[in-house]
């Protein structure tokens, strides 16, 4: 909530509230007062700051109810702790995006839609002051020698900023949310993202230890998809988490989460994924899941789902479970591995089982697409055999819901073998 300066006076109350609001932020944010002011609760610094505002109402005659003075002393402590403007869209359990485009625009995303908000920043130097402070809180730094930064904010979500001269609007920021409660694979079923025998037989690749790719676009799904297998995997068993930045979420007792580092402002520190994935090889891991294969990383994911760590994943950006393999060919390459084209599909064929191609849809609903087994090579070429597709047939203009299906393809895994073997549970709807 926020007060209304168009309301009573119009221009005048809109600079007094800008006055008002600026001496509030002056006195708590002053030499002598900050760090009493981090000492305080939120709801502490709130009282205090409604009996500054009381007093310089009175110096100054301004008539300001009760309610209109809580509302803007929370603007303020909103400034100095929490998310300034962004608060309310912070506090939203339905927003899982914000994106800044510049100080006055806003927008949100909510059920994988985006929408402009009526939210802004009173000036870009407000914005750029937010984005310091977040930096700032995170151990980071940002600014004309450093304009980019990618931070976790306290609460677990990602904010990523761009300043001048790199950002021509002035400065922009992506927050991707924090998400407490981990989805599982019957919220996805719910949401219709996939159907209960699909949930199924990806449950039971990853109890038999299968190496599953997820691909899919930006915002896709592909992280939440690989946290609801990750269930699956049995407790006893030892799992280690790399990440560019951390947002997996597994809930056995045995896991081992490491992310990435950046440089410092000196250029020195940087800690890349794949150094850690070299590390983890010695931390005795049964499984290793790689949040994301962006380059040459991918071909030691490879050689660990070949050498004792089965049941591995990972995710990939790509449009469809084919262009998943193409891509990744493509980064073994330029990763520096000297293998010939057909040795490096070959070496790809003989560490992954599964691709999972998940997509965000036009209407904002995310669906599993393709469940595809990579069963071999066939005259050089990548045998990717799809176990479950969905098809889209259009979209009901009165629900704005897409209109498909999802469907076995009657195919029989190679995989199902492994199954039988280690006495797991078939799948029943291609038993």
């Amino acid at each position: 909530m926020s007060l209304d300066p168009t309301q009573a006076n119009g221009g005048a109350r809109t600079e007094t509230l800008q006055r008002l609001r600026a001496q509030l932020h002056r006195a708590a944010t002053s030499p002598a007062n900050l760090p009493r002011v981090f000492g305080l609760t939120p709801a502490e610094l709130r009282q205090e700051l409604i009996g500054v505002l009381a007093r310089l109402c009175t110096e100054q005659g301004v008539a300001f109810s009760p309610d209109d003075r809580e509302i803007l002393a929370q603007e303020v402590v909103n400034q100095i702790v929490g998310y300034g403007p962004l608060e309310p869209l912070m506090r939203d359990p339905d927003v899982s995006d914000i994106l800044v485009n510049d100080y006055r625009n806003v927008c949100v995303e909510r059920g994988g839609v985006l929408y402009r908000t009526d939210v802004s920043f009173p000036d870009e130097e407000s914005l750029l002051t937010f984005i310091t402070r977040m930096a700032e809180r995170a151990g980071r730094r940002i600014d004309t020698a450093q304009p980019m930064v990618d931070v976790h904010l306290p609460d677990g979500s990602r904010l990523n900023a761009v300043l001048r001269p790199l950002s021509l609007r002035g400065p922009t920021v992506a927050i991707r949310r924090h998400r407490p409660d981990v989805m599982r694979i019957e919220d996805l079923v719910r949401t219709e993202a996939l159907t209960p025998e699909m949930a199924e037989f990806l449950s039971r690749a990853v109890e038999g230890r299968a190496n599953l790719i997820v691909s899919g676009g930006t915002g896709a799904g592909k992280t939440t998809l690989l946290n609801a297998l990750s269930r699956f995997i049995p407790h006893s068993e030892r799992t280690i988490t790399i990440e560019q930045t951390a947002e997996l979420q597994l809930q056995q007792p045995d896991v081992i989460a490491l992310e990435a580092r950046p440089p410092n402002i000196e250029g020195k520190g940087e800690v890349l994924v794949r150094d850690l994935f070299k590390n983890a090889l010695r931390m005795r891991p049964d499984r290793i899941i790689v949040g994301e294969c962006r380059g040459g990383e991918v071909f030691d994911v490879l050689q660990a789902m070949m050498t004792g760590h089965d049941g591995s994943m990972s995710t990939i950006h790509a449009s469809d479970t084919r262009e998943a393999l193409q891509r990744i060919e493509l980064m073994v390459a330029l990763g520096g591995v000297d293998l010939p084209g057909r040795a490096a599909r070959e070496f790809i064929a003989a560490a992954i089982d599964f691709v999972v191609h998940v997509q965000r849809l036009s209407t904002g609903e995310r669906k599993v697409m393709q469940i595809s087994e990579l069963s071999g090579l066939r005259d050089g070429a990548f045998c990717l055999e799809d176990v479950f597709i969905y098809e889209q047939r259009g979209i009901d203009a009165v629900r704005g819901r897409v209109v498909g299906d999802f469907r076995a393809t009657g195919y029989r895994p190679k995989f199902l073998e492994r199954l039988q073997a280690l006495g797991l549970p078939l799948p029943r709807a291609i038993s």
